[in-house]
């Protein structure tokens, strides 16, 4: 059943909403997939926080003009479901990714992140950004190496004080 006006509408502000809240975008061919594969795919991105909608072209380039991802408005050509990281920027290329393994019929077409378009390739590079939390680990361990540094270095000096005057000990002891 084709969608009327108001309904394309409501299409249309819902995607562009989405889109505008975003960090990255992807953007895959499903023909071939079966309705219980495209809920399968659904229920994974929905664990992994990532907006995952079958849009028709024409209203995908009016969803994301203005937005970050302007830049993948050439691409929409074919049947595309387009997904949107919300929570991190490498979680929809998991999901797609880890999804196109089991399922050769998922083609990843487009890859938007920062208002660059990206070509199909670099999906793997997006999926191995690290989550937020695994970023923030990151961060305090480079913020914390200096401090354990300098305490290993403080604490070194009593150290060999001790293993110099035990040495002359054993020294004195022997002679």
């Amino acid at each position: 059943m084709p969608l009327n006006r108001a309904q394309k509408e409501a299409v249309v502000a819902e995607v562009a909403d989405v889109a505008s809240k975003a960090f990255s975008a992807v953007a895959a061919e499903y023909r071939g997939l079966t309705v219980e594969h495209l809920t399968d795919l659904r229920v994974k991105a929905r664990e992994s926080n990532v907006y995952l909608r079958v849009v028709k072209n024409t209203l995908a380039r009016r969803a994301v003009e203005g937005t970050d991802f302007a830049c993948m408005d050439e691409g929409f050509k074919g049947p595309l479901i387009l997904a949107f990281s919300m929570e991190d920027p490498g979680s929809a290329a998991r999901v797609i990714k880890d999804f196109a393994k089991d399922h050769e019929a998922l083609k990843p077409s487009m890859v938007s992140i920062g208002g660059r378009l990206l070509p199909a390739s670099e999906l793997e590079t997006l999926a191995k950004m690290p989550t937020y939390d695994q970023a923030i680990s990151l961060l305090m361990a480079v913020m914390k190496a200096p401090a354990e540094k300098l305490t290993r270095t403080l604490n070194e000096v009593p150290g060999k004080l001790v293993r110099t005057v035990a040495a002359i000990r054993e020294a004195k002891e022997a002679a």
